[in-house]
C-alpha cells in the first residue's frame, strides 16, 4: 500500500483536469457527512445489519424510492428512468468486531453479538458506510438529473460482505428474480488513498479466500502427569509452525498467497492438560489452482501432525469461503475511461486490491454477467504530506475523512453508473 500511495502522490503532481467532473452542491455534501457520520456512528455485525437496513429504507423513503429487503437484511431499490440499459449497483453495509481508537467525535461505542454469543465492539473498519453514503448519493443524484440517464439502475445495500454470507444470502432470496436482470454489475471500495483518486485493475482483482476452524483432540490429564495424556496444545503449536512454511516451501516464490492463524484457543487451567484446541485459518489465493494446492497441504500437515502425537483426527469446519472477483477486461477499460473523464488523467491507477478478498463476484456470477469492481481515496491530500503512513482499512485507527470520502465516493459512483445509462 506505500508504493501504491507514493505513486498516485507522484501522478497527482502532474495529473490533468477531469473533462467533465460530477458538480456536487454544498448542501448535498453536508447532508451526506450527515448520513456518513450517523452511520459510522452506529455500524453493526455482519448478518445483523436490521437497523443499518431501516435507516437506508427510510432515506430511500425520503427520496421517494420503493424498496424491499432480500437475504435477511439487504435493501434493494430500483430506480426506472425511460428505456434503456439495466445495470446494478452493489454497495455492502456491515461493520467489523473492532473497538474504535480514531479519537474522532463520532466514532462508534456500539457493541453486538457474535456468531458465539459473545460481546464485540463494533466499528465501520473497513469503510462500508462510505459506500453505502456514496451509494445513496448516487440515488439522489439520479433522480434529480433524470434528463442525464435513460435505463434502470438495481442498487443492491448487500448485507455480511465480511463473512462471504450476503450476497450469497441475497442471491439464494431470489434478489435477480425480484429485481430486474442486470447486462453488468458494478461496485466500489474504499482505501487508504488521496481523495479523488481510483484505482482499478482488468483481470481478477481480488483474491479467493478461505476460512476453516481446526479442533485437535488430545487426552486430558493433570499438568503433573503429562504421559497421561496427550496433549493439543503442542500438537496444535506444532501445526500452526509447521503450515507456515506451506507458502515459503510449496509454492514458487512469485505465487501470492496468505496462511493466517487469526485466532487460538485451549485449556482452561494452567495446571490442566486439556482434551482440544482450537485455532481458525484464513487462506488468500490468486486461483483455484493455488487455492486446491494450499488447502490440500493444510489439510496434509494437520493430520500429520495429529499422527505424530498419536492422537485422534483432528476436526476441520469450513467458516467462509470467498468467490472470485474478475473484472471483464472489456467493460473495465470503458469504465476506466469515464473515471478518468471524472476525475483526470493521472488519478486512475493500474491497481488491484492486494490480497483482500470481496463476495461481489457472486452478484455478477451468479447470472452470467460481467462485474467492474474498482476503488476510491478518502484522504485529503493535507493529510498525506507528512509522509506517515495512515491506518488502512480493518484498522482500529482506519479514519476516511468524512468530506473526501463522500465526494469522492458519489463521483466515482456516478461516473461508472452514467458510463451506461447516460445519456
Amino acid at each position: 500500500m506505500t508504493d501504491t500511495i507514493a505513486g498516485a502522490l507522484a501522478g497527482l503532481a502532474s495529473a490533468a483536469d477531469a473533462s467533465h467532473p460530477t458538480e456536487l452542491s454544498e448542501k448535498f455534501i453536508e447532508e451526506h457527512i450527515a448520513i456518513y457520520r450517523h452511520l459510522h456512528a452506529h455500524p453493526e455485525l455482519s448478518s445483523c445489519e436490521s437497523e443499518t437496513a431501516a435507516f437506508i429504507q427510510q432515506r430511500l423513503g425520503e427520496l421517494g424510492v420503493a424498496s424491499f429487503i432480500s437475504g435477511g437484511t439487504g435493501v434493494v431499490a430500483v430506480l426506472e428512468n425511460g428505456d434503456g440499459p439495466v445495470i446494478a449497483f452493489r454497495a455492502d453495509t456491515d461493520g467489523l468486531p473492532i473497538l474504535e481508537q480514531t479519537g474522532l467525535d463520532y466514532a462508534s461505542t456500539a457493541t453486538g453479538t457474535l456468531p458465539n454469543g459473545d460481546t464485540a465492539p463494533v466499528m465501520h473498519g473497513c469503510g462500508h458506510d462510505t459506500h453505502i453514503t456514496a451509494a445513496l448519493g448516487a440515488v439522489q443524484l439520479l433522480l434529480e438529473r433524470r434528463d442525464s440517464w435513460a435505463g434502470t439502475v438495481v442498487f443492491v445495500f448487500q448485507p455480511a460482505e465480511e463473512t462471504a454470507a450476503g450476497a450469497k444470502a441475497m442471491i439464494d432470496d431470489g434478489l435477480w428474480r425480484k429485481a430486474p436482470k442486470p447486462s453488468v454489475v458494478l461496485a466500489q471500495h474504499v482505501g487508504p488513498l488521496p481523495e479523488n483518486v481510483v484505482f482499478i485493475s482488468e483481470g481478477s482483482m481480488a483474491m479467493l479466500a478461505d476460512s476453516w476452524r481446526i479442533t485437535v483432540h488430545g487426552k486430558q490429564a493433570h499438568g503433573s502427569s503429562p504421559e497421561m495424556a496427550i496433549d493439543p496444545i503442542v500438537q496444535a503449536s506444532s501445526t500452526v509452525l509447521r503450515l507456515q512454511t506451506i507458502v515459503s516451501r510449496e509454492l514458487a516464490p512469485r505465487t501470492p498467497a496468505v496462511v493466517t492463524v487469526g485466532t487460538f484457543h485451549a485449556g482452561l487451567k494452567e495446571n490442566i492438560i486439556p482434551e482440544s484446541a482450537e485455532f481458525t485459518v484464513n487462506v488468500r489465493t490468486p486461483d483455484e489452482t493455488t487455492r486446491d494446492q494450499v488447502l490440500s497441504a493444510i489439510r496434509r500437515i494437520v493430520s500429520a501432525e495429529a499422527a505424530a502425537s498419536g492422537a485422534p483426527e483432528p476436526t476441520i469446519e469450513p467458516i467462509n469461503n470467498f468467490p472470485r472477483l474478475y473484472n471483464d477486461p472489456e467493460h473495465t477499460l470503458a469504465v476506466t475511461a469515464a473515471l478518468e473523464a471524472e476525475f483526470g488523467e493521472g488519478r486512475i491507477l493500474n491497481e488491484k486490491m492486494g490480497m483482500g478478498s470481496e463476495d461481489a463476484g457472486w452478484l455478477g456470477d451468479a447470472i452470467g454477467v460481467p462485474v467492474v469492481f474498482w476503488g476510491f481515496g478518502c484522504l485529503p491530500l493535507a493529510d498525506l504530506a507528512s509522509g506517515e503512513m495512515p491506518a488502512a482499512n480493518h484498522s482500529p485507527f482506519f479514519k476516511p475523512n468524512a468530506r473526501s470520502a463522500v465526494v469522492t465516493g458519489a463521483r466515482a459512483a456516478m461516473a461508472g453508473i452514467l458510463h451506461y445509462v447516460g445519456r
